[in-house]
């Protein structure tokens, strides 16, 4: 059925109307906003001074404080509603207050880690990371593919990846030969690859040398053992360890938001909530390329241009695979990955 056109009266009523919410919505978050600035009856703010977000709770904020005399201190705050998303890891100005205190600036980041959350919007994860440990275990069973979305995240957005097998424990007759073909794919292509325990500590000095002195990230499946690890690494985190669930062996989640830590002689770390799913529709193509990294040396050598590397004749990359340059397997989770794409 055919619209009906509006009159331009009908249109300028609309305008009105719309005019008239938008300034009753900026007078409701103005009111809100003195509370957190000038009200002496409620919060008392202190001094505006640095801080990193430890933890985000949606409304509200942990923020550790980087300076002054108060430095080393966490403080509950909101965050202004002209500031975008905060998460762990984010550099902050804020204000202390009694009993809730304000994020008045976010810092500009070096990098950031961010995952789809639905409805084509982007969820940040982590900020400021210098290393991304992607973990995995004998059991929930590890899917390669998924190893591959990380790293690819990884290479995007410049962050430096490190392949851990947690809990090598569970290591058998059974699945020893698939762990070993699994990890020496990413071993050739020049992945450093480290196999520890929490439980029984193997592993856990080499983990402890390569997490000093950098900010690093926990991602993986719900069930691999972040937070056990987390626990090994620093007793006092305390943090809530999940149970696999008898159906599937798949992870319960046991942490609900990203948190950071600090370790004693230096270095952060940043657990994140277990994510058995890791898209990417919002890369391209090229993107997805170069994030692959034993891809890039043929990259621009195919006979078209717009080569998909699938069933185009004179594929650089299809040759390198038939040549056992580049591994079967990576390649089938290149294009898995490709067919989700945007573009």
């Amino acid at each position: 059925m055919k619209k009906k056109q509006l009159s331009r009266r009908q249109l300028w009523r609309i305008q009105k109307m719309q005019d008239a919410y938008a300034e009753r919505a900026a007078k409701k978050e103005a009111r809100a906003e003195i509370p957190l600035s000038s009200s002496p009856n409620t919060t008392q703010l202190g001094a505006e001074q640095k801080g990193i977000v430890i933890s985000n709770f949606g409304q509200q904020l942990d923020i550790e404080a980087l300076e002054g005399d108060n430095q080393g201190s966490i403080f509950r705050c909101f965050q202004r509603s002209n500031i975008d998303s905060l998460v762990a890891g984010d550099y902050v100005i804020f204000q202390a207050g009694d009993p809730v205190g304000v994020v008045i600036a976010a810092l500009p980041r070096e990098n950031f880690l961010e995952r789809p959350a639905g409805m084509g919007e982007l969820r940040p994860v982590a900020a400021n990371i210098d290393q991304l440990a992607i973990v995995i275990a004998p059991v929930p069973e590890p899917f390669a593919n998924l190893i591959d979305r990380y790293l690819v995240a990884a290479e995007h957005y410049r962050i430096h990846p490190l392949l851990l097998l947690n809990k090598s424990d569970l290591i058998n007759d059974d699945n020893r030969a698939a762990l070993d073909d699994l990890l020496a794919i990413y071993e050739r292509i020049g992945y450093p690859v480290l196999r520890v325990s929490s439980k029984s500590g193997d592993g856990l000095a080499g983990l402890k040398a390569m997490l000093d002195d950098k900010t690093s990230v926990f991602v993986g499946q719900s069930g691999v053992g972040k937070s056990a690890l987390i626990n090994a690494l620093l007793p006092d985190a305390n943090t809530a360890e999940g149970q696999l669930s008898e159906a599937g062996d798949k992870g319960r989640h046991t942490t609900t938001s990203a948190r950071l830590f600090h370790f004693p002689d230096g270095g952060d770390l940043i657990d994140s909530p277990g994510i058995r799913e890791f898209h990417l529709e919002h890369l391209d193509r090229e993107t997805l390329e170069n994030g692959f990294i034993e891809f890039r040396e043929y990259l621009g050598r195919c006979k078209f241009r717009d080569c998909r590397h699938d069933k185009e004749p004179g594929c650089s990359l299809k040759a390198a695979v038939a040549s056992n340059e580049i591994s079967e397997a990576r390649m089938a989770s290149f294009r898995l990955i490709g067919q989700t794409l945007e573009n």
